[in-house]
């Protein structure tokens, strides 16, 4: 009675009449089961079981051997599906694990194109910090080295000045004949000149030099004897 009343609530539920579906619900259990086999009998046509004609002997042996075939079939279809599967799987596993490799070879030579760019970098920057402090220390040699010519011409311009006082006041004779021979010398222009310019200038010259080298023996020759006569008093 269970079973008919599970089968019959299948069918009932496909019906979907709602007037046929309360009278069940408000009965009583025995009433219930009652009802549900009425209806079961009205919905359910009779079941009614294969003949075996008569005269036919049933070969329980072929319907075992051809359920067992077909359950041979089922299986090897399920094999060979299983197989398919996992080679489509292990298919794809190789693709993914080939990706991957790829993968992991494009980020090793990004990582190497990295470390090089960071490398030069590192190279300009410390070339570029080599190059400043260089030019840094030429600037400050070039500086000690105006100071150094400003402070000494500070102290030469201060010696000279000391200089020029002390010989403002009297002239010694070796300052007095060094002006005297700056005042004497002028320039000899000898491009304008012709050549009984040039031949007059030359022995002028001559006869100057000359008189210069008699005088110079002479005024040697007298101090020698001005010596002499001193040291024979």
């Amino acid at each position: 009675m269970e079973v008919i009343h599970k089968s019959f609530f299948l069918l009932v539920k496909d019906v979907k009449e709602e007037h046929m579906m309360w009278p069940l619900l408000s009965s009583s259990p025995e009433e219930l089961n009652l009802n549900l086999f009425f209806l079961y009998r009205l919905f359910m046509p009779n079941l009614v079981p294969p003949k075996i004609p008569d005269g036919e002997r049933v070969d329980f042996d072929d319907i075992h051997r051809k359920r067992m075939e077909k359950d041979l079939n089922e299986l090897q279809a399920l094999i060979e599906a299983h197989f398919e599967r996992r080679k489509k799987e292990e298919e794809e596993l190789i693709g993914l694990k080939d990706r991957i490799e790829n993968r992991r070879a494009e980020r090793a030579e990004q990582i190497r194109i990295r470390t090089e760019r960071e490398k030069e970098r590192q190279t300009r920057v410390a070339e570029e910090k080599a190059r400043k402090e260089e030019e840094e220390a030429k600037k400050k040699a070039e500086e000690d080295a105006k100071k150094k010519l400003t402070l000494t011409s500070l102290h030469f311009g201060g010696y000279m000045l000391r200089t020029e006082k002390r010989c403002g006041k009297k002239q010694t004779e070796r300052e007095k004949k060094k002006k005297t021979l700056s005042e004497r010398h002028k320039p000899l222009d000898v491009d304008v000149l012709n050549e009984e310019q040039l031949r007059s200038v030359h022995l002028h010259i001559k006869v100057t030099v000359v008189m210069r080298i008699y005088k110079n023996i002479i005024g040697h020759y007298i101090c020698h004897l001005f010596v002499v006569k001193h040291l024979w008093l």
